[in-house]
């Protein structure tokens, strides 16, 4: 059925078959401005109603398989995931250096970041299934400071979640709009956000009331999620597989929280 409307509304670009129950496409959006966006939708065919919907913010590396496994993996789960995109259709950097201009862009223009990310929630609430008061945001490092935006931004959410993310904030009294509770997970070595962010970040959460769960993981650096960051902690960015584990048993927790 979801295929079918998608199809209708000129959206549907390149299907997934990730498995029988799973339907997978690249989904093409626009933003206020017009902007073309080029995300991905992953939903679980067999699973109705759906227990809930998941928007991913990826990395600074942009929409790519990282992120689109996360979705198959939670649609595999009843949720319907959505991968936003911040940056446009067919903009995906290639290395980390084209990468950082980009987030950096993005992170010192928060009202051009908040706009981006307000039109992948917009896009969610015309998908079939999709209830306004079961969706969740979760971002991965830069991800993880664009799914905060989304929150100060005002949208409504059931939750927001953070791996490795940044926590910076330009404008700090915007956080009273955030009503929904945060978890963030954090790499207690994260050199890329240092405590003093991470101060001033909960400082901020205090002074508007928002309900945050915070966990640091020992040892752990930023990227902390994704083996394709490598092993060395030197680098600043590194996988760990211990706390890898540990973020998604705390994720998945959170998920049970709020969306029962």
């Amino acid at each position: 059925m979801i295929r079918k409307i998608l199809m209708m509304m000129g959206l549907i670009c390149i299907t997934y078959p990730a498995s029988a129950a799973i339907t997978s496409q690249d989904i093409e959006y626009k933003t206020a401005d017009g902007q073309v966006m080029q995300g991905f939708l992953s939903v679980n065919d067999d699973m109705a109603p759906k227990k809930g919907t998941i928007i991913i913010v990826p990395d600074w590396m942009g929409v790519g398989q990282f992120a689109k496994d996360k979705a198959v993996k939670l649609a595999k789960e009843g949720y319907i995931a959505f991968v936003a995109d911040v940056y446009g259709k067919d903009v995906r950097p290639s290395t980390s250096d084209q990468a950082s201009i980009l987030a950096t862009k993005y992170k010192n223009d928060r009202p051009l970041l908040r706009s981006n990310i307000q039109a992948a929630y917009d896009y969610v609430l015309t998908v079939q299934g999709v209830d306004i008061k079961r969706i969740l945001v979760i971002g991965y490092c830069f991800g993880g400071t664009t799914a905060l935006e989304l929150a100060r931004n005002g949208a409504s959410l059931a939750g927001v979640v953070s791996f490795h993310g940044g926590l910076s904030n330009p404008t700090p009294e915007n956080a009273k709009n955030i009503k929904e509770p945060v978890l963030i997970l954090h790499g207690a070595d994260d050199p890329f956000v240092p405590p003093t962010e991470v101060q001033a970040f909960q400082e901020e959460m205090k002074a508007a009331n928002v309900g945050v769960q915070f966990i640091s993981y020992p040892g752990a650096v930023h990227a902390f999620t994704n083996p394709a960051a490598g092993n060395d902690n030197s680098k600043g960015a590194a996988y760990n597989a211990a706390a890898d584990a540990a973020s998604w048993a705390e994720f998945e927790k959170f998920l049970d929280k709020v969306f029962y």
